[in-house]
């Protein structure tokens, strides 16, 4: 068996008895090996400290995870993130300045599929039809469905739509990062035909410096007139962690909950 364990605890982290955040606890299992699996790279320091501190216990302790650039393989259910959520490719073909992925895990290639209800692939859309054909063949089993990796607003077709109306979707997440990306937000979702609740939005705040408050809360508000749920993500470069102002954090938290945006656009005539 192999102890993971993870510097910072999120949704997407495993939950059974051999997965740990943090320091080992007083009661711990028997395992060959301790993985160290480290997702941030401001969080290596914190993940260097966890290797000796579990060192204490165990031989084997080993330190990888994207933060470190380690090679992907094929991907195990419910080792390094938790059950449901499932990869069924890696890397992208698109080069976004503000990505990581197609640094870290190169050109698009596609794995075997497994079981689970979240996709988590980085672009499913960059896949071959017949592999696209297996993933909706699975997923017609699977309830609560959601494409927390995003889906590639370039890449929506009506064949996309028709396929993803035969589904039970929880919510599907699209991007728009910059102010210019509208216009294909806009095409995407008119595309899809799910009502807002089902459409999320990932908006990158911050990686152009001088965008101010006020920017954001009009691209904010666009998004939401095309009809997605935004959610603000405040932008983080690899080397370091920035620690934002308050006003900034208060804003990404807020439209990034669904109550929140709710009220602050109350009686929007563009409400559906």
């Amino acid at each position: 068996m192999i102890v993971r364990v993870f510097p910072r605890g999120t949704n997407m982290t495993p939950r059974d008895d051999y997965a740990f955040v943090g320091d080992p606890p007083m009661m711990r299992p028997e395992a060959e090996e301790v993985h160290i699996s480290t997702v941030f790279t401001w969080d290596k320091l914190e993940a260097e400290r966890l290797k000796l501190a579990w060192g204490q216990y165990y031989q084997s302790v080993k330190i990888g995870g994207p933060a470190y650039d380690s090679t992907c393989g094929d991907f195990i259910p419910g080792r390094y993130i938790r059950d449901g959520v499932v990869f069924t490719s890696r890397g992208c073909n698109n080069q976004c300045p503000w990505c990581l992925v197609w640094k870290r895990e190169g050109k698009f290639s596609e794995l075997p599929i497994t079981e689970g209800n979240i996709i988590q692939d980085n672009n499913l859309l960059q896949c071959s039809h017949s592999h696209r054909d297996r993933v909706f063949a699975m997923l017609r089993g699977q309830k609560r469905i959601e494409f927390s990796g995003g889906l590639d607003k370039h890449l929506i077709t009506g064949v996309i739509a028709e396929e993803l109306r035969g589904l039970r979707i929880y919510q599907v997440f699209l991007a728009c990062d910059t102010k210019e990306s509208i216009k294909e937000l806009r095409k995407a979702i008119k595309t899809l035909g799910l009502p807002r609740d089902k459409i999320r939005c990932y908006v990158l705040l911050k990686y152009k410096s001088g965008e101010t408050l006020s920017d954001a809360t009009e691209r904010m508000t666009e998004v939401w007139k095309a009809g997605a749920m935004p959610f603000a993500q405040l932008y983080q470069p690899e080397a370091r962690l920035i620690d934002y102002p308050k006003e900034w954090a208060r804003f990404a938290r807020a439209w990034s909950r669904p109550a929140i945006m709710r009220s602050i656009m109350k009686g929007d005539s563009d409400e559906r």
